[in-house]
């Protein structure tokens, strides 16, 4: 299954090192099946590291074909590639693009241009990279299964309670 990307947004208080107070909005990313769905685990992801209220204050679709995140705790940003797939119109030899973007981790521009490069490697066709652009989005939050323990107990219609039967 494809994973569908949503772009939320939260305003809070944060505090300053100074110990000002100062309203701030971030961007965060959320992979999720509805906007319903990624508002609900966002709150999840977010609430443990908020001090006080805070807001959700925009969530969008955010159009993603792929997303090459970093293992690596230097790479802290992350950067929007736009990347054009190339193909030849058999009929009229007409050069057709297809642009579609993806999400790259790294701590840099050329850090952000090697690891796209890295992980094009092997892709059918010709494309080329439109442009790398640095984004406002701290962090990326994948789905994450559910492990067993986690999962609701369903209970079927015809299982009897356990005990003795009257």
């Amino acid at each position: 299954m494809q994973s569908e990307w949503f772009e939320c947004k939260v305003r809070y208080d944060k505090t300053l090192e100074s110990g000002l107070i100062k309203k701030t909005t971030e961007t965060y990313l959320v992979d999720a099946l509805s906007f319903t769905e990624a508002e609900k685990r966002f709150i999840e992801e977010i609430e443990p590291f908020m001090t006080g209220e805070f807001m959700v204050t925009d969530i969008k679709r955010a159009r993603l074909t792929d997303l090459f995140d970093s293992d690596d705790l230097n790479d802290d940003k992350w950067f929007k590639a736009r990347i054009a797939y190339i193909s030849i119109d058999e009929k009229t030899a007409v050069e057709k693009r297809t642009v579609q973007n993806a999400l790259v981790q790294a701590n840099d521009f050329h850090r952000a241009l090697a690891r796209l490069d890295e992980g094009m490697k092997g892709t059918l066709g010709e494309w080329v990279i439109v442009s790398i652009t640095e984004t406002a989005i701290i962090d990326v939050f994948k789905f994450k299964a559910a492990t067993e323990e986690e999962q609701p107990k369903i209970k079927k219609a015809n299982d009897k309670p356990k005990g003795k039967n009257k």
